[in-house]
């Protein structure tokens, strides 16, 4: 059968390259053709578009490319309605994947899937609508998620499991290095290494890299390592190198597995690190951080904003989000977490096993690809 997916960044380009290879082993003929990453691309089939030329963050950059964001949109949904595949399977990115599943649900009687839902729990609730009218079966990763969409909205939705246990499982069973073979292979020294994970867009570098790298400088101890984010040159990163901190790209994996503590930015990212045990700190700078934070307070429908936060249900890892992202806080939070029999520390180790429980065994790729191709079996648009 034919599958086209979408994904809009690194971490869906992660997901949807390993729901693509679990695909291949139920449905042993599938196509491949994608707006996607060089994962995917790894995986086989064609890809269209890269991720990197459809990702715009905050107002202005949208504002300044919505000449090239209609246009990938019309792209694609050309594209796929040409292709006609068996399946069209959507990965999070909202803003861009719910336009493509009206035309294609309008238009078409392709199948919509949508692997790891739209956050409408935390934001634009009122896109419950778009799902329920577009999307035809809605495969979720997080369990808090069920009651949100079931009891809620009356929304029957797959609850899978968690890629990123996947990703992390198969990461340490069969691709981790020794620690001595990652710091000889990248030229660290041997040195207790704190993960600075900045984001995966520029503007969230540029925002948050500087002050974790700042407070990072109360603390010789211990050496800062950045993992260099997919598709952005190692040049952008030049201006906040001075300061003697070193810089890996492709190895996230490996540097949080070689960590000792970490500083995240809030994503996907916050709970990978959780998986990998490392303690971290939550930092998310963002412009106008005032009216930021009032808007988080009387707007967002959640409590937190990390993963990590959100499926245990109660504050593990602290959050300096907006107004509360400030030097001395992040210097503060991080040498909470830094003596090795540390309170804070071992609390939250602990609460991290918890929340592990919650999130269940790996496995959720094989699950949602098994669920897929039973759907399509039994159902193909084209019988």
């Amino acid at each position: 059968m034919k599958y086209y997916l979408i994904v809009g960044e690194a971490s869906g380009d992660l997901h949807a390259s390993n729901l693509m290879k679990s695909i291949k082993e139920f449905d042993k003929n599938a196509e491949f053709r994608f707006f996607g990453g060089d994962l995917m691309s790894a995986v086989g089939g064609t890809r269209v578009k890269h991720y990197r030329e459809l990702a715009y963050m905050g107002f202005i950059p949208v504002l300044l490319h919505l000449r090239t964001i209609f246009a990938n949109m019309k792209l694609c949904k050309k594209d796929v309605e040409q292709w006609n595949p068996d399946a069209l399977i959507l990965v999070d990115y909202p803003g861009f994947n719910l336009s493509i599943a009206k035309y294609i649900h309008k238009y078409t009687d392709i199948p919509v899937y949508y692997y790891i839902s739209p956050k409408i729990w935390a934001w634009k609730e009122h896109r419950i609508k778009n799902i329920k009218r577009d999307v035809d079966e809605l495969f979720s990763i997080l369990p808090f998620e069920i009651d949100f969409f079931e009891k809620k909205h009356d929304y029957r939705i797959n609850y899978v499991g968690n890629p990123c246990v996947d990703a992390v499982d198969n990461f340490k069973r069969n691709r981790a290095l020794t620690r001595k073979d990652f710091l000889h292979n990248n030229s660290i020294p041997d040195k207790p290494i704190v993960a600075l994970l900045a984001g995966s867009r520029k503007q969230e570098i540029k925002a948050n890299l500087p002050m974790m790298i700042e407070a990072m400088k109360q603390y010789p101890d211990y050496q800062p390592v950045i993992a260099g984010a997919p598709g952005i040159d190692k040049e952008f990163y030049a201006p906040f190198l001075n300061d003697g901190a070193k810089i890996v790209f492709g190895q996230t994996y490996d540097i949080l597995n070689n960590s000792h503590a970490a500083l995240v930015t809030s994503g996907t990212a916050t709970l990978e690190t959780a998986l990998f045990n490392v303690p971290q700190v939550v930092c998310y700078a963002t412009p106008m951080a005032k009216l930021y934070s009032w808007l988080k307070k009387h707007f967002l429908k959640v409590k937190y904003v990390s993963l990590v936060n959100l499926v245990a249900d109660r504050e593990i890892v602290r959050e300096l989000v907006a107004a509360d992202m400030k030097l001395q806080n992040v210097i503060d939070e991080l040498g909470a977490l830094l003596p090795a029999d540390g309170k804070k520390r071992t609390a939250m180790l602990g609460e991290y096993s918890r929340m592990m429980e919650i999130l269940g065994k790996p496995g959720a790729s094989g699950r949602a690809a098994e669920k897929m191709v039973s759907l399509l079996s039994k159902n193909s648009h084209k019988c």
